[in-house]
């Protein structure tokens, strides 16, 4: 007996240094969230054409460098403060001492994310000082307040019912809109269109860099899904889901483009693990293996089918996915939650309350990002312009904003057009 009091009291001792909120594996997992970030920058170049890589991985670098000046002086305050319920305040990240530095390193890595999801869907056409501004003002005020609604100091939405574990609404469902108000007000680039309307392709240069990019994402998924996790059989639980759901959108992306092609398409089947990957993060700690998996092939089928109507129908020129895949996906898997959880959910005989109450927490963090995101645009837009000329456009943002006369060198004849 007194052994294994011993060996509990040991094991909670264990427990508490390796998980919770200031255990060792939270900033483990905090450091594979912004890993992703490089994820992301390989994504969005290898989508994109080799013109403008150059300018993409410093959008990408910049999201996190700028974001964490924000942060650091603003954005922690609104999202982890106490306050009120709509904002918080009252931190001070300059008592180094007494801030809670577990904390905001960890917001930070997610804050960053929020604001790079962007970048995809506004590649190629949009000025760099007009990026650094609205990239700034998401980390600074627009992504905290939101967030601080279901994971800060007085967060009324948790209060309520609403889940989202990870962020499938708060980062990318926010994420993803913010995308399709930008790339909208930007408009496609040059080529994308015929004269009757037609989608044309404009096909990204380096297939291989974008995968890496994926695998690197779904890596650090793993940190952004599973880094609070209570112990280890929750997060074995939380990687499990973490795995499934975008095994199961992958088969079903590859499955959909297979069927309606003739062949499976390489980049939608790497957008199709992104998919599932986004969606099953708001429930990664409360769905079951089979509702993970639904999630998954559910998030496969929306990728593919969003991507066709807002290239096709909506007009809308997204050059790696990113609406699709983060807007539409997060809104999924936030909704998901109320049909899967495996506690309350309405498919286990939980009722549609906790279904509600996700649509309500969806359409008030939407309307709130729909609002201020379209105000943020429209004043850059009025002021310096979102958009570089058609020069510069056809030119490349490489030799246009960053004097680089290419981003391969060595790779490239001297006659080379892009």
């Amino acid at each position: 007996m007194l052994f294994a009091e011993i060996s509990t009291e040991a094991l909670d001792a264990v427990n508490s240094i390796i998980f919770g909120s200031h255990g060792v594996w939270f900033l483990i997992g905090a450091s594979l969230v912004f890993f992703m970030q490089a994820g992301f920058a390989m994504v969005e170049a290898g989508f994109t054409r080799a013109k403008n890589a150059g300018n993409i991985i410093m959008k990408n670098t910049m999201d996190f460098c700028l974001g964490t000046v924000a942060f650091f002086f603003v954005g922690y305050n609104l999202l982890c403060g106490v306050g009120n319920k709509f904002i918080g305040w009252g931190l001070n990240p300059l008592d180094f001492e007494g801030c809670d530095w577990y904390g905001f390193v960890f917001n930070l890595v997610f804050c960053a994310t929020a604001a790079t999801i962007v970048s995809g869907a506004m590649a190629e056409r949009t000025k760099f000082v007009a990026y650094l501004i609205y990239s700034f003002i998401i980390s600074l005020i627009i992504y905290p307040i939101e967030a601080h609604w279901v994971w800060g100091g007085t967060a009324w939405l948790t209060d309520l019912g609403f889940t989202d574990f990870a962020g499938s609404c708060v980062i990318h469902m926010v994420g993803g809109i913010t995308a399709f108000i930008g790339a909208m007000m930007l408009g496609p680039r040059i080529g994308k269109y015929d004269k009757e309307g037609n989608s044309k392709p404009i096909l990204g240069h380096n297939i291989v860099v974008g995968a890496l990019g994926v695998f690197i994402l779904w890596f650090g998924w793993y940190g952004f899904n599973g880094a609070a996790a209570a112990d280890g059989a929750h997060l074995g639980r939380i990687f499990a889901t973490t795995t499934l759901a975008p095994a199961f959108a992958t088969v079903t992306a590859m499955c959909f483009t297979w069927v309606k092609n003739g062949a499976p398409d390489v980049s939608m089947s790497l957008n199709g693990a992104l998919a599932g990957l986004v969606a099953v993060t708001a429930g990664c700690d409360n769905v079951d293996a089979v509702g993970s998996v639904i999630i998954g092939i559910v998030a496969g089928i929306i990728v593919c089918a969003a991507v066709l109507v807002i290239e096709n129908k909506i007009k809308v020129d997204d050059p790696v996915g990113a609406v699709a895949v983060h807007g539409c996906c997060g809104l999924w898997g936030t909704l998901a939650v109320g049909l899967f959880d495996y506690r309350d959910g309405l498919f286990y005989g939980g009722g549609i309350h906790h279904l509600a109450i996700q649509a309500l927490g969806v359409v008030c963090i939407a309307s709130w990002t729909i609002l201020t995101m379209t105000l943020v645009f429209k004043a850059i837009d009025k002021t310096i312009g979102l958009r570089v000329n058609e020069e510069e456009e056809v030119a490349g943002l490489d030799p246009t904003e960053h004097g680089l006369e290419s981003s391969y060198p060595d790779f490239q004849p001297k006659n080379y057009k892009f």
